[in-house]
């Protein structure tokens, strides 16, 4: 999605305050762009019929200062804080509904791999976003392919770090799959079993049984993954985490990509193979129900997954 001119008339919270979007900038010699040392979290912000929510906010602060744990960050604001600059800035650009892209990253200071000399800086921006895979995906499908990239070795880039570095990995499969003519691309992990898509989780369906791979399989532990697997269960279905050979795909039942930019995204192809009947599945289509009626208030928010822009 392109940055709109509506985006460029808001306000981003930068280091504790609000600035003009286009005074929101960087040095040119910062850490961040010569290095990639950035840790960020994407979130939604949904017009309900009680006001704007922003969903799972708690959950994606979380991770995101578990990420900045990982790569020795050192925050300079509270989850709290960062918690209500999100909320703050919804506010103050009078958006109904939004995608949040909060950001902490090594800034202007010194040269060199060490970062420990740079200043940790900041924002918080919010952005108007549509569907992430097209506005057709949640019903009818994306087509995809099986990467020839594949995802972060154990021990190398930690992959249960939401960091910008991990993402020009995420960039060549998508990168490759546009170019193949798909919506989407799956990337294996080292030892050739399925780990996830450029920037969402899967599952598969096979015998009523939803399979996902496990976190050893070099994955972003996703928290709209986590709702899947809770709706999942509430509806009775069994969750088997485990790792999934390349093969098993092209013969489930259903499959589908979870994240929070392309929420609960039917597969109908993978390789140029159907999956099931070519189209969205009962099951997929019922975990996608199940989860638009917690964050459209349709159902007890029993989870607490909205915070209510007030």
């Amino acid at each position: 999605m392109k940055i709109s001119a509506e985006d460029e008339k808001g306000k981003i919270w930068f280091n504790g305050k609000m600035v003009d979007w286009k005074d929101a900038t960087i040095h040119v010699m910062s850490h961040v762009l010569h290095y990639g040392s950035s840790v960020f979290e994407g979130m939604r912000c949904y017009n309900t019929h009680k006001g704007p929510a922003i969903f799972r906010l708690k959950d994606h602060i979380r991770r995101l200062f578990e990420s900045a744990k990982i790569y020795r960050f050192e925050v300079p604001f509270t989850p709290g804080q960062i918690e209500q600059a999100c909320i703050d800035v919804i506010k103050t650009n009078q958006m109904q509904a939004a995608y949040l892209r909060p950001l902490v990253f090594r800034g202007y200071g010194a040269m060199g791999v060490s970062p420990l000399d740079c200043p940790v800086d900041v924002v918080v921006a919010s952005l108007n976003w549509g569907k992430y895979l097209g506005e057709e995906a949640l019903t009818k499908g994306v087509k995809v392919g099986i990467s020839s990239w594949n995802r972060i070795a154990p021990n190398t880039l930690p992959a249960l770090a939401k960091v910008g570095a991990n993402y020009m990995n995420s960039q060549l499969i998508r990168m490759e799959a546009n170019r193949l003519g798909y919506a989407e691309g799956i990337a294996l992990d080292q030892w050739g079993h399925i780990s996830e898509g450029s920037g969402e989780n899967i599952f598969l369906v096979r015998d009523g049984r939803i399979y996902t791979p496990p976190f050893s399989s070099s994955l972003l532990p996703g928290i709209t993954r986590d709702c899947a697997i809770k709706v999942a269960l509430e509806l009775g279905y069994q969750i088997v985490e485990a790792t999934i050979p390349r093969e098993m795909i092209y013969i489930c039942d259903e499959a589908f990509f979870t994240g929070t930019a392309a929420e609960v995204s039917p597969i109908c192809s993978v390789d140029q193979l159907p999956i099931g009947e070519g189209c969205r599945g009962p099951v997929t289509e019922n975990i996608q129900k199940r989860l638009f009626e917690y964050i459209e208030c349709r159902r007890d928010d029993k989870y607490n997954w909205l915070t209510f822009v007030k």
